[in-house]
C-alpha cells in the first residue's frame, strides 16, 4: 500500500464548455493523475468521449493520463490510446475473453496495463493474471454514470485485494472508482486503497484545489 493516497480526477465530471480551465485546474492541484472515463453505450449504457478530446487533453495535462475503457472489445483501440497520449490503460475483466493477451498488447504499447472489477465481480478471479496488472481498479458503483454513493461492499473487496497482492509481493496498485469523496477517502485508504478518483465531489467543491488536497490528505 503507498503510503500517501493517490489522487486521480476524473474529467467526466468537468466543463466541457470549459474544458482547457478544468485541465488547468487540475495541473495546479495536488492530483497526482488524470482519469479519463471511456463508455461506448454498449458495454455501460452511457457514452463519454473519444480521441479527439483524449489529444486536446493531452496537449494541456501536466499529470499522467490513465484511461479506464468501460467498452467492448476494448483491443482494437490499444494503439490508439497510446498515440493519443495515455499511460496508463485498464480494461474491465468483464469485457476481455483473453485477459492476458489484452494486457500484454497495453504494455508492448508503452503502457502501465489494469484491469477494472464490477462491483459484482469476485477479486480473487484475478489470481492468474495478478502479475500482469500494475493496477486493478475496483468499482465501487455501477459503471456508466458519475454521482452515484459509494457500495459499501467495497471495503471487503479491498481488504482481500489488498492481501492477495501482498501475499504475491507485487507492486500492483488498488483503485477505487465511484462515489469517493473527502469523507470516505481515508477509510479507503486504510482498508489496503492506494488511489481513489475524484469525480463529481471534486468538480461540486466550491474550491476544487483545496477539496482534492482535503482527499490527499485523508
Amino acid at each position: 500500500m503507498t503510503k500517501e493516497l493517490l489522487i486521480t480526477t476524473s474529467v467526466l465530471n468537468a466543463n466541457f464548455g470549459n474544458l482547457e480551465s478544468d485541465i488547468r485546474m487540475i495541473n495546479g492541484s495536488s492530483a497526482d493523475f488524470i482519469h479519463l472515463d471511456i463508455m461506448d453505450g454498449m458495454f455501460v449504457p452511457n457514452i463519454s468521449f473519444g480521441f479527439p478530446v483524449i489529444e486536446a487533453i493531452a496537449k494541456v495535462a501536466e499529470k499522467p493520463l490513465e484511461a479506464h475503457l468501460m467498452i467492448e472489445q476494448p483491443d482494437r483501440y490499444i494503439e490508439r490510446f497510446a498515440a493519443a497520449g495515455c499511460s496508463w490503460l485498464s480494461v474491465h475483466y468483464e469485457a476481455c475473453p483473453h485477459l492476458h493477451r489484452t494486457l500484454q498488447h497495453i504494455k508492448s504499447c508503452g503502457m502501465k496495463s489494469g484491469v477494472a472489477l464490477n462491483p459484482h465481480t469476485p477479486v480473487q478471479l484475478l489470481e492468474n493474471i495478478l502479475d500482469m496488472c500494475d493496477i486493478v481498479i475496483l468499482m465501487s458503483v455501477n459503471p456508466g454514470f458519475g454521482g452515484q454513493k459509494f457500495i459499501p461492499a467495497t471495503m471487503d473487496k479491498i481488504r482481500k485485494l489488498r492481501t492477495m497482492i501482498d501475499n504475491a509481493k507485487l507492486q500492483t496498485l488498488i483503485q477505487i472508482d465511484g462515489g469517493v469523496n473527502a469523507e470516505n477517502a481515508a477509510s479507503l485508504h486504510e482498508s489496503g486503497a492506494d488511489m481513489v478518483v475524484g469525480g463529481s465531489a471534486v468538480f461540486k467543491a466550491a474550491d476544487p484545489v483545496e477539496y482534492i488536497l482535503r482527499m490527499k490528505r485523508s
